[in-house]
């Protein structure tokens, strides 16, 4: 990569630049570096200390000088409002790292940043820019995404902090990419149900207690079998993360089918799973599936629920919507309560399906068992009133 000898201020936006890093940013650093959202998800010392933040300070010029690490203070408004930097790497490619103080996010600014600084790396020689944050860091993944950064996995233990290694979302923008996203990032909206008292809201680290009683009661598991057993708070922890992290990579809507909350309390408890799921997979129609809390069922609230994701699904997007074709509901033959509520849902019978069950304790290939298909088409859909609260 081709590097200046000094850093160049890059002009982002209205009031937002790049520039060097100067010893006047010492105390904004030490501040910014002291927040504890801050120290979350970098490797900065705990407690930080403004000595740290001169030492740093002391570092971002000195990368200049041997070209290897590329550090710019954020500007916002006339002030130090964080850092970005590019490690130049031997084989053609920089990894790019970056975080804002308190003030600065939740406006664009790093993904404005982002588009700015990802085409000047690959004007000055950059073949690829890879990006990494710990799995959990959702600012950084959105900023990446936002500026056309292409979310390639996970890297189990992949990065170091303070002793211990965490595991990491790893991407890619490769030079010529456009700097706009390359992939869908589904919203769950909130859906409120006030005929059965409940709502649509997306999943919180919260509700895992609630998601263990579900997987663990043995009518879930009968129609579930492939559930760990036991099911612990890191299985649903697990659970939660993944309806997230489905809904950023375009896959699938997985909604919390939640009762209303109790005065002061922000979130009502979990009743059930509800999720849109097998998007942008094929050709295949995409699938609702869901199961139930054990005190949810026989009260109209699971069939309320998924009666609203599948209109979601099948409402067109300029009323927000999916805008899907049709989806499918699959149960498990014999699963009458499950085939109720597909039935209640709009959906028409639609065939079978052979599956076959997990292997057994002793590893010995699990039977084939049928499932019933159900189907809804969009034209069954009226589109009379918002898909959403």
């Amino acid at each position: 990569m081709q590097t200046p000898a000094a850093p160049p201020v890059l002009v982002v936006a209205d009031g937002v630049r790049l520039r060097p890093v100067t010893e006047e940013d010492t105390d904004a650093v030490a501040a910014t570096a002291a927040e504890p959202r801050f120290a979350r998800w970098t490797t900065v010392p705990v407690p930080y200390a403004r000595e740290d933040a001169a030492a740093w300070v002391r570092a971002a010029a000195a990368g200049w000088d041997d070209g290897r690490a590329l550090t710019w203070a954020v500007e916002v408004d006339g002030r130090y409002a964080g850092a970005v930097d590019l490690q130049v790497a031997g084989d053609g490619g920089v990894s790019v790292g970056y975080a804002l103080a308190a003030s600065a996010r939740g406006r664009g600014v790093m993904t404005a940043v982002l588009r700015t600084l990802l085409p000047w790396a690959a004007e000055h020689g950059a073949a690829v820019v890879r990006w990494q944050a710990h799995v959990g860091n959702w600012a950084s993944r959105r900023a990446a995404w936002a500026a056309g950064v292409r979310v390639e996995g996970t890297v189990r233990r992949q990065s170091e902090q303070r002793g211990v290694l965490h595991d990491c979302w790893v991407g890619t923008w490769v030079a010529g990419d456009p700097v706009t996203p390359a992939t869908p990032w589904l919203d769950v909206p909130r859906v409120a149900l006030p005929d059965v008292g409940a709502e649509l809201r997306p999943w919180r680290e919260d509700d895992a207690a609630r998601v263990v009683a579900a997987c663990e009661d043995p009518l879930t598991r009968r129609w579930l079998p492939h559930l760990p057993s036991p099911y612990t708070e890191e299985d649903a922890l697990g659970f939660v993360g993944a309806m997230r992290t489905d809904a950023a990579d375009g896959h699938a809507v997985g909604w919390c089918l939640a009762g209303e909350p109790a005065p002061g309390e922000e979130a009502g408890p979990a009743l059930a799973s509800v999720t849109v799921f097998g998007l942008g997979q094929g050709a295949r129609p995409a699938e609702v599936g869901y199961w139930a809390h054990p005190d949810a069922r026989g009260r109209g609230v699971v069939t309320a629920g998924v009666r609203a994701a599948v209109r979601h699904a099948l409402l067109p997007e300029d009323v927000g919507g999916l805008g899907l074709p049709a989806v499918l509901l699959r149960v498990e033959e014999g699963n009458a309560a499950s085939a109720a509520v597909a039935r209640r849902a709009g959906g028409r019978p639609a065939g079978h399906d052979v599956a076959q069950r997990p292997p057994d304790a002793d590893g010995r290939t699990g039977p084939l068992h049928e499932l019933e298909r159900f189907l809804v088409r969009a034209e069954d859909v009226v589109a009379d009133e918002p898909a959403r609260a």
